[in-house]
């Protein structure tokens, strides 16, 4: 019987440097970048709220068009999966790092610094629609609850 498992990661957070594109030998983009995320806790001895931060390290293969719009202080919504890599470094020393390799269009910018409410998602070759994501509807339209949406109304 094969096990059945889920390795699936969905994060918003604020970039911490501008994200940096390499390519393979082959010509494959490779995008990484930084994402800060905070959570709030009390502090056990002060009774004071504080605020911690954890940072992870993003790949985001084949998005050179996004890269551009992925800078220092951004918010982002980063979806796909955690995958482990391990290498030894110069001293013969097993190193390992966790990384998020996000989906193709996994990756939408949230807005920048000011709040500005851009949309950029995916590969970088179209925009995001802003807000959440229409539902395409079945035959009739009627799946939606009567609102008869259909194909033709979706914005994209």
């Amino acid at each position: 019987m094969a096990s059945r498992s889920l390795n699936k990661v969905m994060l918003i957070g604020h970039l911490g440097k501008d994200a940096e594109t390499r390519y393979t030998q082959s010509g494959t983009s490779v995008t990484s970048f930084t994402l800060a995320t905070s959570r709030r806790s009390k502090n056990q001895q002060t009774g004071e709220w504080q605020e911690d931060t954890d940072w992870h390290d993003i790949v985001l293969w084949r998005a050179e068009n996004l890269a551009t719009y992925l800078q220092k202080g951004k918010q982002v919504y980063v979806e796909g999966r955690l995958q482990t890599r391990s290498w030894e470094d110069q001293s013969g020393n097993k190193r390992y790092r966790t990384e998020v390799i996000a989906d193709p269009f996994g990756v939408i910018l949230l807005s920048g610094r000011d709040g500005t409410g851009e949309a950029h998602s995916g590969s970088g070759n179209r925009p995001a629609a802003q807000g959440r994501p229409a539902a395409a509807s079945g035959a009739g339209g009627d799946d939606l609850g009567g609102q008869g949406i259909t194909d033709d109304d979706v914005p994209f």
